[in-house]
């Protein structure tokens, strides 16, 4: 298939994304913008600069200029500037439902309020509910690097807002912060209505995914790459319907594959497991879903059905009511057999 058509196939598919760090698609032009505003001085004396920095060996090398780049947020108004870009940009791509992440830990830590972090997010998600026709739910991560007790804190200073928040989450850096660390907090969380996910098996071993499943009792795996090193896992995901946010573009930033042919998601797929791709850290990886579609769909040669199917399976996994993501899918379908015809 030639380059032009893939890329204007995948344009037309209506698609949800499931898997975004909201602080991760702050793009270094934004970025310098909202630090003159904020009278904040950047390590970087250019936007050209900023960009050269991003690349990166491994998970933890990328977090520690991700956490640099939050530091410019610090009204309300900057977090729904960041907001309202990813939102804008990602309507551009014909993506209709969001589920996107967002990591207080990273902003009250150094002083700025819970209050102010969600403000502003809210604020840009219920603007494009109503002005771009994007639904979305909101997931609150907690920090594996930090403690427990500290995701407890996290969690009280949800509550008044708990009803804005679909669920929780688990991110930062994967290897020494297993999820058992985290079972009374996302049992509390359970415990507060909220639905749980996790991050685990991207740098962190299989069992990471094992203790995601078993001891959070998480309904979605964010990542999941390394799942098919266990065939009884593999059956276990088979099993329970359990999904997998995969980010192909930041796997191969982050060095979690060398080449784009090695990534796993077409051997899911053909195993049956419910695999969807998108974007994790946009601003940083060369990439919105549009470009982790179209570069995974030309390494792996993934054919149209291929194409439909992942768009299907980000849907099932989102947590829409089943109304809503039957229209979805029915969508998906109606446009590719236009594409058949």
């Amino acid at each position: 298939m030639e380059s032009s058509d893939l890329k204007k196939i995948i344009q037309g598919i209506p698609k949800a994304e499931l898997h975004l760090h909201i602080e991760g698609s702050f793009e270094p032009e934004l970025m310098f913008e909202i630090a003159n505003r904020n009278n904040i001085d950047l390590e970087y004396d250019s936007i050209e600069s900023l960009k050269k920095a991003y690349k990166f060996n491994n998970l933890q090398e990328f977090l520690d200029i991700y956490y640099i780049g939050a530091q410019v947020l610090i009204h309300e108004q900057d977090f729904y500037d960041l907001t309202w870009a990813y939102l804008t940009k990602v309507h551009s791509q014909n993506v209709v439902h969001v589920e996107i992440f967002f990591d207080p830990q990273t902003h009250t830590d150094r002083g700025i309020g819970f209050d102010i972090v969600i403000n502003g997010i809210y604020r840009a998600l219920e603007k494009a509910k109503h002005e771009l026709n994007i639904s979305y739910k909101l997931i609150m991560s907690y920090l594996r690097h930090l403690s427990e007790e500290e995701a407890f804190k996290t969690l009280e200073s949800s509550l008044p807002f708990k009803h804005w928040i679909d669920g929780v989450g688990l991110d930062s850096s994967e290897l020494g912060n297993p999820p058992s660390k985290f079972v009374n907090v996302f049992e509390a969380s359970a415990n507060h209505g909220y639905k749980l996910v996790a991050h685990a098996g991207e740098e962190g071993p299989v069992d990471y995914i094992w203790e995601a499943l078993d001891l959070l009792k998480v309904v979605r795996i964010d990542h999941g790459n390394r799942c098919l090193d266990d065939e009884t896992l593999v059956q276990k995901l088979l099993e329970e319907n359990i999904a997998l946010t995969l980010c192909p573009l930041s796997n191969l930033e982050l060095k979690v594959i060398q080449k784009m042919e090695a990534h796993p998601v077409k051997k899911m797929l053909q195993r049956g497991i419910l695999a969807t791709i998108h974007s994790d850290d946009p601003a940083y990886f060369g990439g919105y879903m549009n470009e982790n579609y179209y570069e995974t769909a030309k390494a792996l040669g993934l054919n149209n059905d291929q194409l439909m199917q992942l768009a299907i399976n980000a849907f099932k996994a989102s947590w829409l009511d089943s109304e809503a993501k039957e229209k979805h899918i029915s969508q998906v379908k109606n446009y590719f057999n236009t594409l058949n015809l």
